[in-house]
């Protein structure tokens, strides 16, 4: 009698390695091994169990092989969901360096249009500060002119006053005098 062990490892390793994507397909597959098995199996048995075990060992190689599938299958899903994930973090990489972009061009856009305000409201206080110093200077030099117009109109008022009283009291001594 053979050992079921050693033929089933033996048809396991002749199997064909398909990838199967989804439980339909490997229920396709199987039933395609078990119907194409009969086909095989037009050999005369020399006796019932090891047609039987002929079957047995034709079944268990499809389930080895479904199985093998099945494990492909998870792999392959594992991978792709991995890929999918590497993507979304790719994705969300760069929305969030574009923001940051983003932000940080909008920051120098306004910073340089403060720079710019600030530039414009000191170009503007300084030429403010130069016409109200420009308006305090004319102000001040008329103060000055009109101060020293009224002293010199006093000083000569002063002088005539002076000169005037002085020849009054002259008149008046040289009366006397006489």
């Amino acid at each position: 009698m053979t050992n079921p062990q050693k033929q089933t490892k033996k048809t396991s390793t002749q199997a064909e390695e398909t990838v199967v994507e989804s439980p339909e397909q490997v229920e396709e597959l199987v039933q395609e091994q078990v119907e194409e098995a009969p086909a095989e199996a037009e050999v005369q048995f020399a006796s019932p169990l090891d047609e039987v075990m002929t079957h047995a060992e034709k079944a268990y190689k499809a389930y080895m092989d479904a199985e093998r599938q099945v494990a492909r299958a998870y792999r392959e899903n594992e991978l792709q969901v991995s890929r999918t994930y590497s993507k979304a973090e790719q994705d969300i990489q760069a929305t969030c360096d574009l923001a940051i972009t983003q932000a940080l061009k909008a920051r120098d856009e306004a910073t340089g249009q403060a720079l710019k305000s600030r530039e414009d409201a000191q170009s503007r206080a300084e030429k403010a500060f130069k016409r109200e110093k420009e308006e305090a200077d004319r102000a001040c030099d008329e103060a000055v002119t009109q101060a020293l117009t009224s002293r010199d109109e006093s000083f000569t008022k002063a002088q005539k006053l002076r000169d005037s009283t002085i020849e009054q009291a002259w008149q008046i001594y040289s009366k006397m005098a006489k």
